[in-house]
Parts: structure tokens; sequence; C-alpha cells
């Protein structure tokens, strides 16, 4: 493998873990508020008043082992940016952030949340493949 070959494969690694880690968060974290419910009936429910009715709500959040995994994804998301960030520039590494996140987003929500993505969320997906790849070139 020659060096060029090695810091291509490096840099997209480093993109992919980077998305990676923002797909597997959101998905997550949308789960857990999916399973969560409505936050503000968590609240009535609660039967308390005044602020400490809004307690709640955190608690149920913050109680739940699926939030705590996606926001921990979303926190390493962040350094894991601030790493690629040092090393590729950020006219590539934005984009292709993005669009991979996007892309991963709308696979993860059809086949982990059960989300319908129709036929033009998947073009939209089809022209950020193709934005991805001129951007890389």
């Amino acid at each position: 493998m020659t060096m060029a070959t090695s810091s291509v494969l490096h840099t997209w690694s480093a993109i992919g873990g980077v998305a990676a880690l923002a797909i597997a968060g959101e998905v997550l974290i949308a789960s857990a508020m999916r399973n969560l419910g409505d936050l503000d009936h968590i609240r009535e429910r609660s039967g308390q008043t005044g602020l400490s009715s809004y307690l709640a709500p955190i608690r149920a959040v913050l109680s739940s082992p699926t939030f705590v995994i996606g926001a921990l994804c979303m926190a390493l998301n962040f350094f894991a940016m601030l790493y690629v960030l040092s090393i590729v520039d950020l006219s590539l590494a934005a984009p292709a952030i993005a669009a991979l996140t996007y892309i991963g987003n709308a696979i993860a929500a059809k086949l982990f949340l059960g989300e319908n993505v129709d036929r033009r969320r998947w073009l939209a997906v089809l022209f950020v493949c193709v934005g991805v790849v001129l951007i890389s070139r």
C-alpha cells in the first residue's frame, strides 16, 4: 500500500467512524424518546406541580439506558470530529460526514426504527452520494 493510499484510507475511515457514531447516537436517542412517549404526559402523570413537575421528564430521560448510550455516542462523535478536523480539510470533512450521516440515518431509520422511507428520500440519498463523490475528487 502506497503512502497516498494509506492516507486516503485513514481519511475515509476517520470520516466513516464519525458518521457511524452520529448515526448510532441519533438512532438510539430517537428510539429512547419514542419508548418514553410524550414528555408532557410524563410530567402530568408525575402528580407534581410547579417547578418540580419538570423534573419527572428529565429523570425519565436520564434513566433510560438507550438514551444514555445514545448521548455517549454523540459525545464520542464530537471528539472524533475534532480529530477528523485536525487531519482532513474542512471542505471535505464537513460535507462527507454530513452526507454519510444522512445516508446512514435513512438506512437505520428504515431498518431499526421501522420508518417509512419513501422513494423521494431514497432519491435524495442518491443525490447526496453523488455530491460526496464530486467533493472527494
